[in-house]
Protein backbone atom coordinates (compact mmCIF):
# COMPACT_ATOMS: atom_id res chain seq x y z
CA UNK A 1 0.00 0.00 0.00
CA UNK A 2 1.46 3.16 -1.14
CA UNK A 3 2.24 6.09 2.27
CA UNK A 4 0.04 8.98 1.63
CA UNK A 5 1.26 12.02 1.88
CA UNK A 6 -0.28 14.51 4.61
CA UNK A 7 -1.49 17.75 2.97
CA UNK A 8 -0.93 19.41 6.40
CA UNK A 9 1.91 20.43 8.86
CA UNK A 10 -0.27 18.70 11.41
CA UNK A 11 0.57 14.91 12.73
CA UNK A 12 -1.37 13.01 15.28
CA UNK A 13 -3.30 14.92 18.57
CA UNK A 14 -3.13 17.82 16.31
CA UNK A 15 0.18 18.74 17.11
CA UNK A 16 2.31 20.49 14.81
CA UNK A 17 5.19 19.66 12.96
CA UNK A 18 8.47 20.67 14.61
CA UNK A 19 10.74 23.19 11.95
CA UNK A 20 14.08 22.75 11.81
CA UNK A 21 14.85 25.58 14.37
CA UNK A 22 12.65 23.86 17.09
CA UNK A 23 14.38 20.70 16.45
CA UNK A 24 18.41 22.16 16.09
CA UNK A 25 16.93 23.92 19.70
CA UNK A 26 15.84 20.81 21.31
CA UNK A 27 18.78 18.83 20.50
CA UNK A 28 20.43 21.63 21.94
CA UNK A 29 18.70 20.79 25.03
CA UNK A 30 19.21 17.32 24.99
CA UNK A 31 22.96 17.72 24.79
CA UNK A 32 23.37 19.91 27.70
CA UNK A 33 21.24 16.73 29.68
CA UNK A 34 23.29 14.69 28.52
CA UNK A 35 26.05 15.13 31.20
CA UNK A 36 25.04 13.31 34.96
CA UNK A 37 26.24 16.43 36.59
CA UNK A 38 24.56 18.95 34.59
CA UNK A 39 21.43 16.93 35.18
CA UNK A 40 21.99 16.45 38.97
CA UNK A 41 22.32 20.24 39.17
CA UNK A 42 19.21 21.09 37.04
CA UNK A 43 17.73 18.48 38.84
CA UNK A 44 18.76 20.63 42.48
CA UNK A 45 17.53 23.50 40.77
CA UNK A 46 14.16 21.89 40.19
CA UNK A 47 13.50 22.78 44.29
CA UNK A 48 14.28 26.28 43.98
CA UNK A 49 17.11 28.83 43.56
CA UNK A 50 20.85 27.88 45.04
CA UNK A 51 24.27 29.16 44.69
CA UNK A 52 27.08 27.34 43.51
CA UNK A 53 28.18 26.64 47.42
CA UNK A 54 25.03 24.86 48.08
CA UNK A 55 24.66 23.20 44.64
CA UNK A 56 28.69 21.97 45.08
CA UNK A 57 27.82 20.12 48.54
CA UNK A 58 24.54 19.08 47.79
CA UNK A 59 26.11 17.43 44.04
CA UNK A 60 29.30 16.44 45.49
CA UNK A 61 31.33 18.04 42.68
CA UNK A 62 33.97 20.50 43.08
CA UNK A 63 33.02 23.85 42.84
CA UNK A 64 34.87 24.99 39.81
CA UNK A 65 33.38 21.70 38.01
CA UNK A 66 30.17 23.49 39.20
CA UNK A 67 30.72 26.54 38.59
CA UNK A 68 31.60 25.64 34.34
CA UNK A 69 28.31 23.48 34.17
CA UNK A 70 26.45 26.22 35.22
CA UNK A 71 27.50 28.56 32.70
CA UNK A 72 27.78 25.87 29.77
CA UNK A 73 23.58 25.92 31.25
CA UNK A 74 23.66 29.33 31.33
CA UNK A 75 24.79 29.90 27.97
CA UNK A 76 22.21 27.43 26.68
CA UNK A 77 19.71 29.06 28.19
CA UNK A 78 18.73 26.76 30.71
CA UNK A 79 19.25 28.37 33.79
CA UNK A 80 19.40 32.28 34.63
CA UNK A 81 21.19 34.05 37.65
CA UNK A 82 21.08 36.90 39.57
CA UNK A 83 23.46 38.69 41.79
CA UNK A 84 22.45 38.67 45.80
CA UNK A 85 24.92 40.25 47.72
CA UNK A 86 28.46 38.77 46.81
CA UNK A 87 26.37 35.53 45.40
CA UNK A 88 25.37 34.50 42.31
CA UNK A 89 21.69 32.19 42.63
CA UNK A 90 21.02 30.04 39.54
CA UNK A 91 17.60 29.31 38.87
CA UNK A 92 15.88 26.90 36.68
CA UNK A 93 14.70 28.93 32.91
CA UNK A 94 11.03 27.78 33.04
CA UNK A 95 8.52 24.99 34.03
CA UNK A 96 9.19 22.82 30.62
CA UNK A 97 12.16 22.02 31.56
CA UNK A 98 11.66 20.97 35.36
CA UNK A 99 9.09 19.00 33.93
CA UNK A 100 12.00 17.29 31.46
CA UNK A 101 13.84 16.66 34.28
CA UNK A 102 11.56 14.86 36.24
CA UNK A 103 10.71 13.16 33.27
CA UNK A 104 14.00 11.78 31.78
CA UNK A 105 14.24 10.50 35.76
CA UNK A 106 11.54 8.67 36.26
CA UNK A 107 12.02 7.02 33.07
CA UNK A 108 15.51 6.39 33.95
CA UNK A 109 13.38 4.94 37.33
CA UNK A 110 11.76 2.72 35.72
CA UNK A 111 14.33 1.61 33.73
CA UNK A 112 16.73 0.81 36.80
CA UNK A 113 13.71 -0.77 39.14
CA UNK A 114 12.58 -2.60 36.38
CA UNK A 115 9.12 -0.93 37.26
CA UNK A 116 6.06 -0.78 35.02
CA UNK A 117 5.57 1.69 32.20
CA UNK A 118 2.76 4.32 32.14
CA UNK A 119 0.57 4.19 28.82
Amino acid sequence: MPEREHSSKVIHQHRPVPDREQLDTASGVFALLADSTRLHLLWLLSDGEADVSHLAAASGAARPAVSQHLAKLRLGGLVQSRKEGRRVVYSLRDGHLRNLVMEALSHAEHRVTGEPWHS
